[in-house]
């Protein structure tokens, strides 16, 4: 509950979706420095889509998604969930980040670190309720790591680990997956069931974004995608974006 008001909450593809579950970036720049890493992009996206971002190194992939979790402040424009500022909904963002950005040696078991998706309703130091218990109960067993929910997350294969996030994400109850590169150093079957689980993920109702640069599996994992270059090359059906004419002006091959 939030203000007397019940929770929208995307858990499993019986739920109905309002309309107005829509993400919207209007003429949004962003950087880190003096040069804007992400100049001007507008684009909308709804829950119930896969989003690929694709572009060039420092196209602002990553920028991007930084953007929208909140780590990174915009320079100018508006970022709007509900149409509303994205910022006043950030217990519905769940970001995953890159796997070589954690550390992997961290002493945390991959309960604990589904627990954590908790968070943002429980506090870091508050008390697990029954509630919560089960939807972390729920979130493992969905991700299938009932069998590995005492191990440590150091001792899980990168397929495994990336489950692990994912769960953590459905603890937290989120509407909105950000993914930074996701499929980086997984094997062929795990990019396959990743990619399965992607979709089921958004099948359900969630909208989920994720850099990608792979482009030949693109279209059977996402159905939209963002074509960057710092600024919008071009948004829409995978197959709409990723024309020879678009890539060429990306510098990505085709």
């Amino acid at each position: 509950m939030v203000n007397g008001q019940q929770d929208h909450i995307c858990w499993g593809g019986g739920h109905h979706h309002h309309p107005h579950h829509h993400l919207v970036l209007r003429r949004v720049t962003a950087g880190y420095g003096a040069e804007p890493a992400l100049h001007d992009i507008s684009f909308e996206a709804a829950c119930g889509s896969t989003l690929a971002l694709i572009g060039p190194n420092g196209a602002g992939k990553s920028t991007l998604l930084n953007a929208l979790a909140g780590l990174l402040p915009i320079w100018s424009g508006d970022i709007l969930w509900n149409n509303t500022p994205l910022a006043a909904h950030m217990n519905e963002i769940a970001y995953l980040p890159q796997r070589n950005e954690v550390d992997w040696q961290f002493p945390i078991t991959v309960r604990q670190l589904v627990e954590m998706g908790r968070y943002p309703s429980v506090g870091m130091w508050g008390a697990m309720r029954p509630h919560d218990k089960e939807i972390v109960d729920k979130a493992i067993c969905t991700l299938g790591l009932q069998d590995l929910q005492n191990r440590q997350i150091g001792a899980l294969s990168g397929g495994q680990q990336q489950r692990c996030f994912l769960a953590r994400a459905l603890a937290q109850e989120a509407h909105i997956l950000l993914l930074d590169e996701p499929f980086t150093g997984l094997d062929v079957p795990g990019s396959e069931a990743l990619a399965e689980l992607l979709r089921t993920l958004a099948g359900e109702g969630r909208l989920v974004i994720a850099s990608h640069h792979d482009l030949a599996t693109a279209p059977q994992i996402f159905d939209q995608a963002l074509l960057l270059r710092r600024e919008l090359i071009a948004a829409g059906p995978v197959a709409d974006v990723l024309t020879p004419q678009n890539l060429n002006k990306t510098s990505v091959p085709a």
